[in-house]
């Protein structure tokens, strides 16, 4: 379904930081005027870029059976601190009457009303978002009906913004706008478009001018095309790529099975190494000028017996056989397969060697059999000092299989060793940023859209530099595109307040412990 298509009236004139031409045309684009009936959306977009914080008092009711109280310290030291937006994640559970969802409890909604009130109070922007809405939410328990498919979960849906829209019809977009509801999944515009345009029609019945924001697709990777334009409505992305990175730890995405490390490489070399029966994907993975060492070779899936062999400048320096068999040491999920006639299983041991001193280009290739997986090579220094080169598994033809190593202290240890693609960023994490986040959204900036990230942030498990590092990458990408954000939290583990991070000095700042640094560091962008 394509939307119908007009465009917001209101629009931020902005310019990319001083001596950064390049990136000129990737900021906040002018609208051109609105041909929204409704008119007076000239506020639509904010005076000053919202950065601020969720705030997570009605968050999820699993954290129990009644809706917290918006603190107005919260929105004090927001203010006085320089901040001008939060966000209010919000499970629509705790306004409904004994888990009626056709039923809603104005005494549950007047805490929203409170919130709404302390921001205007203080100067905060709310923003009030479902993160569960009837029929869809990230969180568990999942939703018995299913919003994208389900009339009745649409109906009920549409029903709660309506009145929320009624409710709060006269407070100035300035002070508030809505967010339709938290993250959709992965589903094709076909199936997201028809409920955005339900939504915005419901509220638009009850309030015209109000200004609503919806989440890009894949949870909130990739902006809604069929949007761009339409009238009041912007679109909100995340900041939690790479999650190794972000939810290092977290215990409801598992355990990861390295230490989070930043920047991820650029160009990783990406392939099989393959025998000669697969001509088309065979080509041995080559790492230059790497001084000597020792080398730890982790592997994923093979294929039958398999002959691998390391070279240094044609030298064998090392061989290896691995052959799949149940219960043997080292293997797993090993399988059986008659159309092959061959087994194929995964082996979790490494195999280590020493690079002799003088060599320029180790060299790894299967010297007979079918194909095997590399999943890392990791080198250590005489000196304990460590690089790791991870590869990706890809059955298509090897690229980036030539690296070459640029130092132990180098920010970003592996680089392509011949013609790499052209980058707009010298700074690694805010090209991979840039590649992995922000070249679709620039698309979504260019078609007029207003974006900004409605959350972002890193878990309390991981390296307070690093965390601090991913951070300062994303909010310099943002800032030079004109766009706001919302770290989730303020309060918690995300958070500069109470985060309960293990390596932070934390100050002691009105009943709370205040991470100083990360405050410093948000207050610059």
């Amino acid at each position: 379904m394509t939307l119908p298509m007009t465009f917001l009236a209101a629009a931020i004139a902005a310019t990319a930081p001083n001596g950064d031409a390049a990136c000129r045309d990737v900021v906040q684009p002018a609208a051109p005027k609105c041909r929204y009936a409704g008119d007076g959306l000239a506020d639509g977009r904010p005076a000053a870029r919202w950065r601020g914080f969720n705030l997570l008092e009605m968050f999820h009711m699993g954290r129990g059976a009644k809706p917290g109280e918006f603190l107005e310290s919260d929105f004090r030291m927001m203010h006085e601190w320089g901040f001008n937006f939060a966000r209010l994640p919000m499970d629509y559970r705790f306004w409904i009457v004994d888990g009626d969802w056709n039923r809603i409890d104005e005494s549950a909604v007047a805490h929203i009303d409170r919130a709404i009130a302390l921001g205007r109070k203080w100067g905060v922007h709310v923003q009030v978002c479902m993160h569960r809405c009837p029929g869809y939410t990230v969180a568990r328990p999942h939703e018995s009906r299913d919003l994208f498919t389900d009339p009745e979960a649409q109906r009920v849906c549409a029903m709660h913004w309506a009145y929320f829209a009624k409710r709060w019809k006269g407070i100035p977009n300035e002070a508030l706008s809505f967010n339709l509801f938290n993250e959709p999944p992965n589903v094709s515009e076909e199936k997201y478009a028809p409920v955005v345009r339900l939504l915005v029609d419901a509220i638009r019945r009850e309030d015209p001018k109000r200004v609503i924001m919806l989440d890009g697709i894949a949870w909130g990777q990739r902006p809604l095309k069929a949007a761009y334009g339409l009238a009041g409505v912007g679109q909100a992305t995340r900041g939690y790529e790479p999650s190794s990175v972000s939810h290092y730890l977290a215990p409801w995405v598992g355990t990861p099975s390295a230490k989070p490390v930043w920047p991820l490489q650029l160009d990783a070399p990406a392939g099989i190494l393959a025998g000669t029966g697969k001509r088309e994907l065979r080509a041995p993975l080559e790492v230059r000028d790497l001084p000597p060492c020792r080398v730890a070779v982790r592997w994923g899936r093979v294929s039958g017996e398999v002959k691998v062999r390391f070279t240094a400048d044609g030298r064998t320096v090392a061989e290896a056989v691995f052959d799949p068999k149940s219960g043997a040491p080292g293997w797993e999920d090993v399988k059986y397969y008659p159309q092959w006639r061959i087994h194929q299983g995964s082996y979790t041991r490494a195999t280590e060697f020493e690079l002799p001193a003088g060599a320029r280009c180790l060299a790894a290739e299967v010297a007979s059999g079918d194909w095997i997986d590399l999943a890392s090579l990791t080198f250590t220094a005489q000196d304990g000092r460590k690089a790791e080169l991870h590869v990706s598994s890809n059955w298509a033809k090897p690229r980036n299989f030539n690296q070459r190593f640029a130092g132990f202290d180098a920010k970003e240890k592996f680089v392509p060793a011949d013609a790499s693609r052209p980058r707009r960023y010298a700074d690694p994490g805010r090209e991979y940023l840039y590649r992995r986040m922000f070249v679709q959204w620039d698309e979504a900036l260019a078609n007029g859209t207003f974006v900004m990230a409605g959350e972002f942030g890193v878990w309390k498990m991981t390296p307070h530099d690093i965390a601090l590092d991913v951070i300062e990458d994303y909010l310099s990408l943002w800032k030079e595109r004109n766009m706001g954000w919302a770290l989730w939290n303020l309060r918690g583990d995300f958070g500069i307040l109470d985060s309960g991070r293990a390596d932070v000095k934390y100050e002691d700042y009105k009943g709370h412990k205040l991470d100083r640094k990360l405050l410093e560091l948000l207050q610059r962008y």
